[in-house]
């Protein structure tokens, strides 16, 4: 089994570490646009990711982008893509409880006590995050992140690179477009568009981008 790098190493790459080290696997280095002068898991820098030695490096190993914008991780993997490099890995903790019948694209993040039910599908580079609940048959747009805590019920879809803040909630059957931010805390029983933030109890559009 390879060893995995990781492309970013800050605050959400701590997650990842931690992640990969309860399915004892061993994250042995990053790339990065610099040196970090703060490792704590004592990591090997290997440059950025798209310099000859990270490219290298990815290529000779497993990966996984720790990165929580999913504009940024959407931008990463499409130039590794163009450059030959293969999917990233997919960072799974082993409380983390996800039914049989989930289907999980690549590069996927679920934190520690996620719980995802059956029929669910998880696109590519999606983040489920501490403690979330993603019910039967929700649909998750790739690159978009669910935050710790937020309960998804059931059929629910999200599109891409959508954000779901920290302990939202949102009503079975719902759609929520793509580029949506949902802030903290935030009920959501109405359908959301594309390119839309949206905050409170009961919901409410606060602006769109």
């Amino acid at each position: 089994m390879n060893s995995i790098l990781l492309i970013g190493y800050s605050g959400h790459a701590y997650v990842i570490c931690d992640i990969f080290e309860s399915i004892g696997r061993k994250v042995v280095g990053y790339c990065e646009n610099e040196y970090k002068d703060y490792d704590p898991f004592e990591l090997t820098y290997h440059g950025r990711e798209l310099s000859k030695e990270g490219l290298a490096a990815l290529k000779a190993n497993d990966y996984f982008i720790a990165i929580g914008s999913g504009k940024i991780r959407e931008i990463i993997q499409s130039k590794l893509t163009e450059k030959g490099v293969k999917a990233p890995t997919n960072a799974l903790h082993t409380s983390a409880v996800i039914a049989a019948s989930v289907q999980l694209g690549k590069g996927v993040m679920v934190a520690a006590r996620a719980t995802i039910n059956p029929l669910a599908i998880i696109g590519d580079n999606v983040i489920c995050n501490t403690g979330c609940v993603i019910e039967h048959e929700n649909r998750i747009g790739d690159y978009s992140h669910v935050g710790p805590g937020a309960v998804l019920c059931g059929n629910v879809w999200i599109g891409r690179q959508s954000f779901i803040g920290a302990n939202a909630v949102v009503k079975q059957g719902i759609k929520i477009g793509n580029n949506v931010t949902i802030g903290a805390g935030a009920v959501i029983i109405k359908d959301v568009p594309d390119n839309t933030v949206v905050v409170g109890n009961p919901q409410r559009v606060i602006r769109t981008v």
